[in-house]
This record gives structure tokens, sequence and C-alpha cells, in this order.
């Protein structure tokens, strides 16, 4: 039997990215200290990465809030509501902010590790993956006391908001192969990651619901990829629902199908890396 488990997960780990049985151990290691290098010498440590998210709500709601007088579309005029709505939101794009934010200098800032061919660089994307997942994680318990305690209230459905930030993970490990590998020849693409992602913040349903847009805008804001895990965490947490699981579903699929293909090109280009970096 262990012979025949031992087969099973060689064959997934070398078919399909996604589930990286032969490196656990090392990018378990690899996500510790890049999280702790993180906050390497500063007073609050993994404080800040409490903090900050509350510092960015708090500056959200009170230029919406107080300054353009903005009140959540649907929902009463309540400012705990609209900074719940808002945290929410967030919570995802700040999951896509790190790590596609870093992604395109995965390759570029381990020049050792290029240099060695024994090393798998694939794994890098899942070390940025898993520190992106743990700030993420920080700001979901946030957003659980927050609903918990000016919030509507926790229901039975809260217990799947992991899942549905989960559902995030193969579209964006897909970003991160594919940005990575082009970063290496295109240096450009890390210095576009910082207007584009203001853009993405301004098109995805962070600051207000899809239901605010006219019927033709809305549909094409569903082919964001925040727009899903977005709108499904409001569900479970705000209103108290059970996610869209049809529309999860899909969205996790594409996003697996996304992530092989991405993983190819970047085994595709990786032999060139040493030339380059």
């Amino acid at each position: 039997m262990s012979l025949m488990k031992a087969r099973f997960l060689k064959l997934f780990d070398g078919a399909y990215p996604l589930i990286p049985t032969r490196h656990r151990y090392l990018i378990t290691q690899l996500v510790r200290r890049d999280v702790l290098a993180r906050y390497k010498g500063s007073i609050l440590g993994l404080g800040w990465g409490l903090l900050f998210p509350l510092l960015i709500l708090l500056s959200y709601t009170f230029v919406f809030r107080t300054v353009f007088k903005a009140r959540w579309p649907g929902g009463s005029d309540s400012t705990e509501e609209f900074a719940l709505q808002v945290f929410t939101g967030l919570v995802i794009f700040n999951l896509f902010s790190d790590l596609l934010n870093r992604a395109p200098r995965l390759v570029l800032e381990q020049p050792n590790l290029v240099k060695r061919v024994v090393f798998p660089l694939e794994i890098l994307s899942w070390v940025a993956m898993g520190s992106a997942m743990f700030h993420a994680g920080l700001g979901l318990f946030i957003l659980l006391l927050g609903v918990a305690t000016i919030g509507p209230g926790l229901t039975p459905w809260t217990m799947l908001a992991p899942v549905v930030i989960m559902a995030c993970v193969p579209f964006l490990l897909g970003m991160a192969w594919l940005l990575s590998g082009l970063g290496v020849f295109i240096r450009d693409v890390s210095h576009l990651m910082a207007p584009a992602l203001t853009m993405l913040m301004f098109m995805s349903p962070v600051l207000y619901p899809v239901s605010s847009l006219p019927k033709g805008f809305a549909g094409l804001l569903w082919l964001n990829p925040l727009t899903v895990p977005i709108e499904n965490l409001r569900y479970l947490l705000l209103k108290g629902h059970e996610p869209d699981w049809s529309v999860l579903a899909i969205y996790t699929v594409a996003g697996m199908a996304f992530a092989a293909l991405a993983y190819q090109f970047f085994v595709r280009v990786r032999p060139a890396f040493s030339d380059e970096v």
C-alpha cells in the first residue's frame, strides 16, 4: 500500500504543480524564513501584519465616509457596515497585491539559486504564496473580529471563509509562475506592477458591490479574478449566506487550468535563466 501511495504522489507531483508533495518541508521552512525576515529588526515584529491592514482600513473609511460622504450602495448609512464591506474587499485585494507585486522579482532576487541546477526554482512561487496567505490570514482574523463585534455576527457559514480564500490559490500561483518567468527577460514588468495594481483595485468590487454597476458593466466585472472571491466572502460574512458554489467551482477549475499552463511556460524558459540573471 505504501508503494502504491508513493507512486500516486510521485505521479501527481510531476504531472501537476498544485500538489507539491516532493518539496513540502523545504517550502514550509522557506515560507517561515520569508515571513520572519520581513519583520526582522522591527519593534512590533509580526504585529505589523495586524496593524497595517487596520491602518489601510481607517484611511479608506475616513476618506470615503468623512470626506466624500459615501455610503455603501444598497446598504444602510452605517459607518461600521461601510468599513466591513470595504475591509472584506481589501482582504482579497491585499492577497493579490502582495503576491503579484513580488512575482516579477522572485527569480531575479535569487541569483545564487538560479546557478544551482538542482534547486527547484518553481517552488519560489509557492513560498511567495505561503507568505501572502499568512498575511491574508491575519487580515481575515481582524475581519472576523469586526464581524463578531460591530457587524452582523458570526454564522455557521463563517467557517467556510478560508475555503473562499483558498480558491484564489491556483490563479495566483499561475500569475506568479508567469510573471516570475517574464520578469527575468523583461525587467519592465516589475515597474508596471504598481500602476497595474492601482488600476486593478478600482476595477474590482473593493469599494463598491457588483450590484451598483449597470448590467453591462457588472457582467464584465465578473471577468475580474478578484470579483468572485470578494463577493462570495461578503455573502458568507456579511449576509450570512452560503457562497455561490457553482461560480466558485468554475473559478477554481479555471485557475487550475491557467496555473498548469503558466507552470509549463516557467519550465520551458527556466534553462535560459542563468544567462539572464
